[in-house]
């Protein structure tokens, strides 16, 4: 009876940790923008936005209140670059002053 607990304990508790797996560099992902945003939203990523920009797609993304863009190659689907987007950074030079 306690294996049988155990078990059904470790299964609870692997189930939600798949549901929100960690996303890598090197993962592969759908390139199509429908089956991309619906694999990410199945991992509780929120799309933000996605585009195609240098030869990368490129996907504005949030989770858990935090910001991410993930760059993927457009013609595998693998994961190059996840970036955590820092709300303070200043992205335009615009105030040199």
């Amino acid at each position: 009876m306690t294996n049988t607990l155990k078990a059904a304990l470790l299964a609870t508790a692997i189930v939600p940790a798949a549901a929100f797996a960690q996303l890598n560099v090197g993962d592969v992902l759908p390139t199509d923008e429908a089956a991309l945003r619906g694999e990410l939203e199945a991992q509780g990523y929120t799309v933000i936005e996605f585009e195609i920009e240098d030869g990368e797609i490129e996907v504005e993304v949030t989770r858990d209140g935090e910001e991410f863009e993930i760059e993927l190659d457009p013609e595998t689907g693998a994961v190059a670059e996840i970036e955590a987007e820092d709300d303070d950074e200043d992205d335009d030079d615009d105030d040199n002053g």
